[in-house]
Formats: structure tokens, C-alpha cells, sequence
């Protein structure tokens, strides 16, 4: 069976070797056909902690590494905006 890759936004980057990163699933509503976003946050591994908050990452499945994580980041797409210019 092959590894699912998901591409996400990292929320949050205050654990070590950890990011959390949110990914977004659009899909229509069964009936009405509305399109519908929902968000799921994985826990991934990032060992060399390159990863900021609002990074574009890439997320492969892994073997469990801990309690929680089970994703892997693989590359950064495009890096995000630093929290000093965010907050601006």
C-alpha cells in the first residue's frame, strides 16, 4: 500500500521536532452540493526544525514515531510570513 502525502500550513511549531500542520479537505455536500472545507491537524515530524509558523509543507505517512505522530514533513514549499511581520 502506498504512503499518503497530504500538503498543509504549519499552525503551530513550539514543540521540539514537532509542527503541527493543518490540512484542508474540500469536498461537496452529499445532497445539497455545497462545497464544504474541514480542517484536520496532524502532528509531524520535523527533525532539523526548519519549519515555521505559516509554512506550505509537505506531510508523508510514517511509522509511529510517539503517542501522536504518525506524519513525517518531507519539504517546504513556500515559507511563510515571520511572526514579526504577521503581527505587523
Amino acid at each position: 500500500m502506498a504512503l499518503k502525502e497530504m500538503v498543509g500550513t504549519v499552525v503551530s511549531d513550539k514543540m521540539q521536532k514537532t509542527v503541527v500542520v493543518a490540512v484542508e479537505n474540500r469536498f461537496p455536500h452529499p445532497i445539497y452540493q455545497k462545497i464544504i472545507s474541514r480542517t484536520t491537524r496532524y502532528k509531524a515530524h520535523d527533525a532539523e526544525n526548519h519549519c515555521k509558523v505559516g509554512d506550505r509543507v509537505r506531510i508523508k505517512e510514517s511509522p509511529p514515531i510517539s503517542a501522536h505522530k504518525r506524519w513525517t514533513v518531507t519539504d517546504v514549499l513556500v515559507k511563510g510570513m515571520k511572526s514579526k511581520e504577521a503581527a505587523k
